[in-house]
């Protein structure tokens, strides 16, 4: 790479670091403050909200990074144009991927950033979040029950216990559950223990009995089930659980996502969503290099100083727009139907495509002769306006 090239993809760079973590600074934040009740309203510490927020950062940096490579790409070369710098590389006879090539090193950098982030880290992320909401539900079950009160966490679902053993067991319990319309389930058992794992939260019960009183068949009575060890399952309270144990489709590497287990229940359900997952992370790192070569196409070629750039960056803006919006909907369709993947590749190669010709066409010999005089008048024009007391553009 040229002397000039290293420059520019320094520029760039520093633009794109920039502008990536204040984007995300400021989603981070909002995001962050809708979770607020977790020290508000249940009780939890700083560090454990710092850590789950935190856990989001991968899938949001992954968004947000193909927009932080456009802005900072049209920023540096508006920068670049308004310094002359381009003029003096373009006059002097330099081809336009001469100029554009810090560009695309840079998207392509960033391109790799973001596979990277959607094969392994965010999956990893994603399942670490999900683990630790399990915890925090748990200590806030843990928190409602209080010895000799009667505690609802959920309408339809009331808990009592007698005491706390030194161990922290639950005895003398009671759990009354009117939460299916069709039956009321009562249990009693002289002690039990909240427990959580990766696949949820629950109540593991021990010597007691459960009372089963079916709505519909109000004549018969409740039933009585004696046990030695009964496990409730407690992931869904609050409306924050998912009793369904098996990972959603962000959640999955990329093997999962091809070849999910037969007996999942989501893959029968919903192949279509677990399509649509795998071919949008393997299709989003394309658009850092497709937004990078819209910049190229549109401000990479040097323009006059007495030409207007915000066009050209209001248009730049418009097109990476179209076509994100354009992808987001290949991937519903993906979604429907397996003859739609294509599209979604379709859509950003074909761009960079169409972009890498633009570039390459709008570089005239026409636009060289124009930038050259300018070049050559104007150290002409600001001694004369010197000489005259106006100060030169």
């Amino acid at each position: 790479m040229t002397l000039f090239g290293r420059y520019v993809l320094r520029q760039v760079t520093n633009a794109f670091l920039v502008i990536l973590l204040t984007l995300t600074s400021v989603v981070w934040l909002a995001t962050a403050l809708k979770e607020l009740d977790l020290i508000t309203s249940q009780g939890q510490g700083v560090f454990l909200f710092l850590h789950m927020t935190m856990l989001s950062l991968p899938s949001l940096m992954a968004l947000i990074a193909p927009n932080a490579a456009l802005m900072s790409c049209l920023y540096t070369l508006d920068r670049l144009n308004g310094d002359s710098e381009l003029i003096v590389m373009t006059a002097a006879g330099a081809p336009i991927w001469r100029i554009g090539a810090s560009f695309v090193m840079l998207a392509s950098l960033v391109s790799i950033g973001i596979l990277i982030a959607n094969l392994w880290i965010m999956p990893a992320s994603m399942r670490s979040l999900r683990s630790l909401v399990t915890q925090v539900r748990t200590d806030l079950i843990s928190q409602v029950l209080q010895p000799g009160r009667f505690s609802s966490p959920e309408a339809g679902l009331s808990f009592h216990i007698r005491d706390r053993s030194m161990t922290g067991d639950l005895l003398g319990l009671l759990v009354h559950d009117e939460r299916d319309p069709k039956q009321i389930m009562t249990y009693l058992a002289d002690r039990g223990r909240i427990v959580s794992n990766d696949e949820g939260s629950y109540l593991v019960m021990l010597d007691g009995n459960v009372h089963r009183f079916n709505r519909e068949e109000e004549s018969k009575g409740a039933q009585i089930i004696v046990f030695d060890q009964y496990m409730l399952d407690l992931s869904g309270l609050g409306g924050q659980g998912n009793k369904n144990k098996e990972l959603n489709p962000r959640e999955r590497y990329l093997g999962e996502l091809i070849s999910p287990d037969p007996k999942d229940s989501i893959a029968k359900r919903g192949a279509g969503q677990l399509r649509s997952e795998l071919h949008d992370r393997l299709s989003t790192p394309l658009y850092p290099i497709v937004f990078a070569l819209i910049a190229v196409a549109l401000l990479g070629h040097a323009r006059t100083t007495r030409e207007n750039r915000w066009g050209q960056i209001f248009l730049a803006f418009g097109i990476a727009v179209g076509l994100r919006v354009a992808g987001l909907a290949a991937g519903n369709l993906v979604t429907l139907s397996s003859s739609a993947v294509a599209l979604v590749y379709a859509i950003p190669i074909g761009a960079i495509l169409v972009a890498t010709w633009a570039a390459d066409v709008r570089m005239s010999p026409e636009l060289r002769s124009k930038l050259s005089f300018e070049l050559k008048l104007k150290p002409v024009m600001r001694n004369l306006w010197a000489r005259r007391g106006v100060r030169g553009q």
